[in-house]
């Protein structure tokens, strides 16, 4: 297993409270930042505009995606051609498709073709993957997000499609390759190791880079102290 500092894979932290952000963005193994509607509701977000401009602004150098949230093609891509202006490194999240099953491709290949950053998300096919792959193949820098933490929530192992991902991303160099909604540390080094080019990280999970190459036996112990602690402090007899 590579140490934290030989890792390729970039790590975008995700998340939308502003403190726990600022937190990440004095890590240097955080290069990037995501977010999304549900993310800034559970914030506390009530002003969307000024609150992503106000990240924006705290966070000017890196990488940084906020969604549109509308749900028919016109006001998204209106929606889109406001948020690309709120900072140099900002990307516009497009999902894939609409709430309807109307797909977004068409609306990702004109904005990509005309020059705006993109992150497509919510995608979890390969057939999916290679539309977004088509749509923005010569156009404006996109990432494409695949949720390998979701579909691995029904059962599926997400690394044979990530890595075929990873292939069929290399017909547009434009593009890079997101492993979305991880649900262990253990997938950031999963993706390093197919190449995928970045991985969002809730800051659970980031803090936890700080286990990486412990020893195992230290590990067990302090576990075991846990469990002797707690059940001291409970103050429980049989």
């Amino acid at each position: 297993m590579p140490s934290v500092s030989q890792l390729k894979v970039k790590i975008f932290a995700d998340g939308a409270d502003k403190a726990g952000m600022l937190d990440m963005y004095k890590n240097p193994h955080v290069r990037g930042f995501t977010t999304n509607p549900t993310l800034m509701r559970k914030a506390g977000v009530t002003d969307y505009e000024a609150a992503a401009k106000d990240i924006a602004t705290a966070i000017p150098d890196r990488s940084i995606s906020f969604e549109v949230f509308a749900d028919d093609f016109a006001e998204m891509e209106r929606q889109a051609r406001r948020i690309t202006t709120w900072g140099k490194y900002v990307a516009v999240k497009i999902p894939i498709t609409n709430t309807k099953r109307e797909s977004a491709l068409p609306l990702v290949r004109k904005l990509s073709q005309e020059g705006i950053a993109l992150n497509v998300t919510a995608l979890f096919t390969l057939e999916q993957v290679q539309g977004v792959v088509d749509a923005v193949k010569g156009g404006a820098p996109c990432f494409v997000s695949v949720f390998a933490g979701r579909i691995a929530d029904t059962g599926i192992d997400p690394v044979p499609i990530m890595a075929e991902s990873v292939k069929r991303l290399r017909a547009a160099p434009n593009t890079e390759l997101i492993w979305a909604s991880p649900r262990e540390l253990l997938n950031i080094f999963q993706a390093d190791e197919i190449g995928c080019q970045v991985i969002t990280v809730t800051n659970d999970i980031i803090k936890k880079l700080l286990l990486v190459g412990k020893d195992q036996n230290e590990y067990s112990l302090e576990t075991v102290k846990m469990f002797y602690e707690d059940g001291k402090a409970a103050g429980y007899k049989l």
